[in-house]
């Protein structure tokens, strides 16, 4: 009996770098690539696939109950909020994810926002490029802060592999780093610190948490009101997880020192976007959702993607997300 062949479609191939590599699939199959899917296009096109890749098209139940040959969810990113997972479960649709290719460019990023911010790098390269160096008359000037890491304190919200590794890299300069309990829960054990004392204490305060139920606005106006010390806030992770008006009122009133953002609500923002009007500031960086897309990283984001789809394939699923 000949090979069935399999119906492939990739939603949103223009979100993974035109420079990276896809490697084919190895069974049969017919792969249907779209640069960019918007929302009431998802029920058509994938209406007789059998497996969806997607990295940010949301894929919710109205188009997953439509498609009826649908096996397969291979999700081209680690986050999966933008996947219907209890309507894949329920119809008994395999969600993968990607795991682990993360480690080393996220927290390269995020430490690059904090060291822009730390030390005012953009305020002083924007004043440079408009003459105070020269007006100021002497070998340097003091317009804007500039604070050492080592010494202060580092708190991460999230202790997946991501946080890990940025605790690693405060670690090795110096900074005394705190994990912070689930938030409302105040005893979990010596090696987490309660959500609240975390935010007291920290001079800076990285996020590396999944964006859920749970945790949506995880970070508003009464969290930023417990930050003592003025901190930085960093946020590498989904733009859902902090109230961003609230933001808006906290970098403009001092609340906190600064904030690194590389993910917005929606995506991508319109000039309106609150956080794009805080570009004015000396003290707000917005990078446009590329903490993740160092070279290396997106390669090996891409071998996986294909290595989850090809175990899918031989019956062996793997980094199944949900049930």
């Amino acid at each position: 009996m000949a090979e069935e062949s399999l119906q492939v479609v990739f939603l949103d191939r223009d979100t993974i770098s035109p420079q990276t590599t896809l490697r084919p699939l190895s069974f049969k199959h017919e792969l249907k690539v779209h640069g960019r899917t918007s929302r009431d296009q998802v029920a058509q096109r994938i209406a007789d696939a059998d497996i969806v890749i997607t990295n940010k098209v949301p894929v919710r139940q109205e188009a997953i109950e439509q498609a009826s040959r649908l096996k397969m969810v291979a999700v081209a990113a680690t986050g999966t909020d933008n996947v219907d997972l209890q309507a894949c479960a329920k119809k008994g649709v395999v969600v993968s994810n990607i795991r682990g290719y993360a480690v080393h460019t996220v927290p390269e990023h995020t430490f690059a926002l904090i060291f822009a911010l730390r030390r005012s790098i953009v305020a002083y390269r924007e004043s440079v490029k408009a003459g105070r160096w020269y007006d100021a008359q002497q070998f340097c000037y003091f317009d804007y802060p500039i604070k050492d890491l080592a010494g202060s304190t580092l708190g991460i919200i999230g202790e997946g592999a991501l946080g890990q590794s940025v605790a690693g890299i405060g670690r090795a300069l110096g900074m005394r780093v705190l994990f912070a309990g689930r938030k409302g829960a105040p005893r979990q054990g010596r090696l987490y610190t309660p959500f609240e004392q975390l935010l007291a204490e920290s001079d800076v305060i990285t996020l590396h948490c999944p964006l859920n139920d749970s945790t949506r606005n995880l970070i508003g106006a009464p969290e930023f009101a417990l930050m003592k010390r003025k901190p930085l806030l960093i946020n590498t992770a989904r733009g859902g997880l902090v109230d961003e008006a609230a933001l808006v009122q906290a970098l403009r009133s001092g609340q906190i020192g600064g904030a690194g953002f590389d993910v917005t609500t929606p995506e991508p923002p319109e000039n309106s976007h609150p956080l794009v009007q805080l570009l004015e500031l000396p003290n707000f960086i917005l990078t446009p959702h590329v903490a993740w897309a160092s070279e290396e990283a997106v390669q090996s984001l891409a071998d996986q993607l294909i290595d989850n789809i090809e175990a899918f394939h031989r019956g062996l699923p793997r980094n199944v997300v949900g049930n």
